[in-house]
């Protein structure tokens, strides 16, 4: 079958409408001749001839009654998609979004972000996933609406990104650990007993290599998969947590940080998200929502 020409879609709209050849033409903009051609490939198309004489005028067929308000609301279904999106009205908005992202984000800007949405939008529900790695699949099937992490070459090369923030690692203890007293240096450093933060089991890191320059090594005695877990361990015993320093702020109250003897690189933490989210008003909105509740905390 040959593709059926769907600009005749409009024409027979308004020719049903108006029941006037000459009446379509004015509407159109078109010639009464060039409206003619057009009822004829109409008229072969849908193989009934639409619109008959009667008298001085044109009645309709009873196919051209049975398409008439079928076509006026497919015309209108077309027209409404090619218009350019309505203004976001926050208050009538009713989603739910889902934001992946790895251990301490919640804790840290959940609070901020939850409050952001209630207040703007209440009808938003944010739904929080834990992220066990950087596979971009989510994005890209919809599972996931945004996600929050470090760019890697694991991050699908189509992956919008926004930097959030700049961030470091520092050390934390329990209040009243010894290291809390005096200078840090990296051999006090390593002479405590450490926690190791890996989602992937791994006992080193940017800053084991860092000490390894040094020819030191830190005596890791637990492994753990995030960064919360971490510094709950270490509120309640004598080991050291190694933490992005804004990432865990509101994580951190009540214990002991101190910046690390050894120079580390900074993390940039990013928004992402897939690229046919870009021009959603409604993801827009949560975006800069995001960005707004990180940029108020640190």
């Amino acid at each position: 079958m040959s593709t059926p020409d769907l600009n005749l879609l409009v024409t027979l709209d308004v020719l049903l409408t108006e029941g006037s050849v000459a009446r379509a033409a004015r509407r159109l903009r078109l010639s009464p001749s060039a409206m003619s051609r057009a009822l004829a490939r109409l008229r072969e198309t849908t193989g009934d001839p639409l619109l008959v004489r009667a008298g001085r005028g044109l009645v309709p067929t009873p196919r051209a009654l049975e398409l008439r308000e079928q076509v006026g609301r497919i015309v209108e279904d077309a027209q409404a998609v090619l218009r350019p999106a309505k203004a976001l009205d926050l208050d009538r908005l009713v989603r739910t979004f889902t934001l992946r992202t790895s251990e301490g984000f919640v804790e840290n800007f959940g609070p901020q972000l939850i409050e952001r949405l209630h207040r703007q939008a209440p009808g938003v529900r944010l739904r929080f996933m834990q992220k066990p790695d950087k596979d971009s699949a989510p994005l890209r099937d919809g599972t996931v609406d945004l996600e929050t992490g470090v760019v890697d070459k694991a991050t699908g090369p189509e992956v919008r990104t926004q930097a959030l923030f700049r961030d470091r690692f520092i050390g934390v203890v329990r209040m009243g650990h010894p290291l809390c007293q005096g200078e840090m240096t990296p051999s006090r450093y390593t002479a405590g007993r450490h926690i190791s933060v890996s989602r992937r089991g791994r006992d080193k890191g940017l800053i084991d290599d860092a000490l390894a320059v040094l020819g030191l090594e830190r005596r890791i005695v637990t492994i753990v998969g995030g960064f919360s877990t971490a510094l709950a361990l270490a509120r309640a015993s004598d080991l050291i947590a190694s933490v992005p320093e804004r990432h865990t702020e509101a994580l951190r109250v009540g214990m002991h940080s101190f910046p690390l003897p050894v120079s580390t690189p900074d993390i940039t933490v990013s928004l992402l998200w897939h690229p046919r989210m870009d021009a959603d008003p409604a993801h827009r909105w949560l975006r800069a929502c995001v960005r707004d509740a990180c940029a108020a905390i640190g």
